[in-house]
């Protein structure tokens, strides 16, 4: 059922922001060789997918705002600003790998815990048996997001921009199937 109203709503987003609805990125793997650190906190259940980079969690009955560190997704949600090309697929990918489900965080002393917006700062790791899959990473291996550095690097920082490179060669995504 769950999956139905997903579908039904990626068609619709889709079609109405004048994307592809068509668009399917490839299921996300785990990459080889990395896996969930044993210092990842969680799990936290998901409570609303805010956009392709940002994401709300329960933390200790908070409801947490977390911006997922080194990527940027096209914008869908920015206010006084128009819905950028791939960002319903960015946003409804995110949605299909995140909601209903719970995932662990994975903070990054490089970048500080809070962004200027108040959010945490992480990596997130999906619980259960996809407990190896960053969603981080599978937004760039979509080619639905772009690495991004803030200020200092980070520790994924090369596997983050090796997995963008290939969505472009590749033109997955936002590099070619969708703008």
């Amino acid at each position: 059922m769950k999956q139905a109203a997903v579908t039904i709503a990626l068609a619709f987003t889709l079609t109405a922001c004048g994307s592809d609805p068509e668009f399917t990125p490839a299921p996300a793997a785990p990459e080889p060789g990395l896996s969930m650190p044993s210092n990842a906190q969680g799990p936290f259940a998901v409570t609303r997918v805010v956009d392709g980079d940002t994401v709300r969690v329960l933390i200790d009955g908070q409801d947490t705002p977390v911006r997922l560190i080194g990527i940027d997704t096209p914008e869908t949600v920015a206010p006084n600003r128009p819905v950028e090309c791939a960002g319903p697929e960015a946003s409804v990918y995110a949605e299909q790998l995140m909601a209903g489900t719970s995932v662990y965080l994975e903070v990054d002393p490089t970048q500080g815990t809070y962004d200027t917006y108040n959010r945490v700062l992480a990596y997130v790791w999906l619980a259960g048996e996809n407990e190896n899959v960053m969603v981080n990473l599978a937004m760039l291996q979509a080619g639905l997001a772009e690495e991004y550095t803030y200020d200092d690097a980070y520790r994924y920082q090369q596997p983050f921009r090796e997995a963008e490179q290939q969505a472009r060669d590749d033109l997955l995504g936002q590099w070619g199937q969708i703008c």
